[in-house]
């Protein structure tokens, strides 16, 4: 009993003195609690199927956002991770008869690869050399595709592969899971001294290279990484939709990963989560009205890009909180001074 009541004692101090004294800490949480305990709320397969894809593609948006956001190595071609993902872990599954437990981080590791034989031709490339190189990777696996019917299925996919699990508020809550784990994985690694390498490589590659450190190992890292979490996603997809077709490596999937994390707020890992969860609902919604359905998010896309330039989320937490001066540190908008070093912060 004492053990129980010291780490309530420790939780509620960890919430007064670190998440409740900034809104966007509070924001996460609340965001925790939504995702854990919607199926509390409805069991309605719908809403939970639609919650579910959007988990699936949030992983994708903030997997993007660890490679172009935070290194800068602009990448056009991000489907081709989701899609060998979603090829790996189906063929795994039909052929080896691995459950989707095993096939989907198998899957992932496939994407790793794609991922080094990606980056190792493109580590001199930067701007829009790079973007069209990335991009032509998918379109050459697409190819690929058609080439070898009899193994990829050609253009009708892969079908007849696992349930991810047998119920649809299990799957719910395993992408629901493996989003929150993963997604936080993500952000302690930009936070860290990988995190700042990335951030400088983005800035001033040269003065990188020049201080010592090698910037092709923390490129391919930042592309083996990003392939991995992407690749997740895409097994997830492929167990859940029991199907791994062409249309995981359309141009069109990473252009719209482009636009969340864009929406969002690139460097954040946040930002492109958040967008995912407000604009794939939405598009959900508007199909109400098909023949407006696009022109409505296009205004919305470009309401927010002309205005808020920084991404949604980024202009939000601008407008909620204000960074110390001198120490960093992020304070309520409404204080004076800082929370830390009660520096002034007019």
């Amino acid at each position: 009993m004492k053990v129980i009541l010291f780490y309530i004692k420790k939780l509620f101090t960890i919430s007064k003195n670190e998440v409740l004294v900034l809104p966007s800490r509070v924001v996460v949480v609340l965001f925790f609690l939504f995702l854990l305990l919607l199926p509390v709320f409805t069991k309605d397969d719908y809403i939970l199927r639609i919650f579910t894809l959007t988990g699936i593609f949030a992983l994708l948006a903030a997997s993007w956002d660890l490679l172009s956001g935070f290194t800068g190595q602009l990448n056009f071609g991000h489907a081709l991770f989701f899609g060998v993902g979603a090829y790996g872990a189906a063929l795994i599954n039909l052929h080896a008869k691995i459950p989707p437990w095993g096939s989907i981080p198998l899957g992932a590791l496939a994407a790793v690869l794609a991922g080094l034989i990606v980056g190792i031709p493109s580590l001199r490339l930067k701007g829009t050399y790079l973007a069209l190189t990335t991009l032509s990777f998918p379109i050459i696996l697409i190819g690929l595709i058609f080439a070898f019917p009899g193994f990829t299925g050609g253009e009708l996919g892969i079908s007849g592969i696992s349930k991810l699990t047998q119920s649809r508020v299990a799957d719910y809550y395993v992408v629901s899971v493996l989003l929150l784990g993963l997604c936080t994985i993500m952000w302690k690694i930009t936070d860290s001294n990988i995190g700042i390498i990335f951030h400088a490589i983005r800035e001033d590659e040269v003065a990188v290279r020049a201080s010592g450190i090698n910037t092709t190992r923390y490129k391919l890292l930042a592309f083996c990484l990003s392939g991995f979490f992407a690749g997740i996603s895409g097994g997830l997809y492929a167990h859940f939709m029991r199907i791994a077709g062409p249309s995981t490596l359309e141009v069109s999937l990473s252009f719209q990963v482009v636009i969340w994390a864009i929406f969002g707020g690139i460097v954040t890992i946040y930002g492109p989560i958040g967008a995912v969860f407000l604009l794939f609902p939405l598009l959900e919604l508007l199909r109400f009205w098909q023949d407006y359905r696009t022109l409505m998010f296009a205004c919305v896309v470009l309401f927010i890009l002309l205005y808020m330039p920084d991404g949604l989320f980024r202009w939000l937490r601008d407008k909620i909180e204000k960074e110390c001066p001198r120490c960093k540190i992020r304070n309520v908008s409404t204080r004076d001074t800082c929370r830390v070093c009660t520096a002034s912060l007019d």
